[in-house]
């Protein structure tokens, strides 16, 4: 018998989203289902738990990334995802020319500058949409819009230490301007790195101190939009609520930078927290955190096992 290889789609934070103010529970089970996505090669898919103390071990068994196909968009609550037809190497982020050029998930981009949409994905579309402003473990703050139905989910996949809401839109055309003219005249980015989030995470900021950046930028905003020509949209102070489970990430203990190259060779270690797709791990054989990227295994073909990260030797800080 054959171990199954598994191509890694990524993490997603699935699940109904957490309430304001619940994002100090202690609860083994916080609202939102983490989970890393796989993919047999049947095309069936697997949903691997990554709540607290779940166990991950795997192997990379394939040199490079593959395609992970592409999105077709039936309407606002159904989609449906297309193998590659070739099985290629990813060449644009994690797919091939052609699977980048069939997604129809990629045209909502410049909907709201008179692109060309399907009609599934109008519908889509059509539905109420949020804008927030998010900020991450090392102070970086980001501007970002959400569908209604994944309002939550979409901050927890980021990993963002805090958020607001800024803005509810009656589409996803309208909160794109928005989006637009918060970065055009607030000055705030619409994208931060996986990297740059993992590295933040090694030494994060303290919470107060990211809170009251969230809580600057976001005003900001809402004063901007506050006086946009824009129809369509309501001004909003709403706070996003981090799950639980990412808390231990954005504290003060101190970690480590996990020491092994994930595009090959074996892993495994239990999972003790999880804030977007950064998790802090134990490795068996001591006490150190590290802090493990697993956005870096997406688009990676593994197979599952009984694995252990060897432990690095550690010199650790004097005080």
């Amino acid at each position: 018998m054959t171990d199954t290889r598994y191509l890694v789609h990524g993490v997603f934070w699935d699940g109904v989203g957490a309430f304001p103010g619940t994002h100090a529970s202690t609860a083994a089970h916080d609202a939102g289902n983490p989970v890393l996505r796989l993919q047999s090669p049947a095309g069936g898919f697997r949903q691997l738990s990554l709540q607290p103390h779940a166990r991950l071990g795997f192997e990379v068994v394939h040199p490079g990334k593959s395609c992970l196909g592409h999105t077709v968009v039936h309407s606002s609550t159904r989609r449906d995802h297309i193998l590659c037809a070739a099985g290629a190497p990813a060449v644009r982020g994690k797919q091939c020319e052609r699977c980048f050029v069939l997604d129809e998930s990629r045209l909502m981009h410049d909907f709201h500058r008179g692109g060309r949409v399907t009609p599934g994905l109008r519908d889509y579309l059509m539905q109420e949409h949020w804008l927030y402003v998010a900020t991450f473990a090392g102070g970086t703050t980001k501007v970002g819009t959400a569908s209604g139905p994944r309002k939550w989910n979409r901050l927890a996949e980021q990993g963002a230490a805090a958020a607001s809401y800024v803005a509810r839109a009656r589409d996803g055309r309208v909160v794109r301007i928005l989006e637009d003219l918060v970065t055009a005249q607030a000055g705030l980015t619409q994208q931060v790195r996986s990297a740059a989030k993992a590295e933040a995470l090694l030494n994060p900021l303290p919470a107060a101190e990211l809170a009251a950046v969230n809580t600057r930028a976001a005003a900001g905003a809402r004063a901007l939009l506050a006086t946009a020509a824009v129809d369509g949209f309501d001004v909003v102070e709403e706070q996003w609520a981090r799950p639980a489970h990412a808390g231990a990430l954005h504290g003060a203990a101190p970690r480590h930078a996990y020491p092994h190259a994930l595009d090959r060779g074996r892993h495994g270690f239990d999972v003790s927290s999880l804030s977007g797709a950064n998790a802090l791990a134990r490795l068996d054989g001591t006490d150190a955190p590290f802090v493990v990227n697993l956005s870096q295994i997406a688009a990676r073909t593994i197979v599952l096992g009984e694995y252990a990260s060897a432990v690095p030797a550690l010199q650790e800080a004097l005080f």
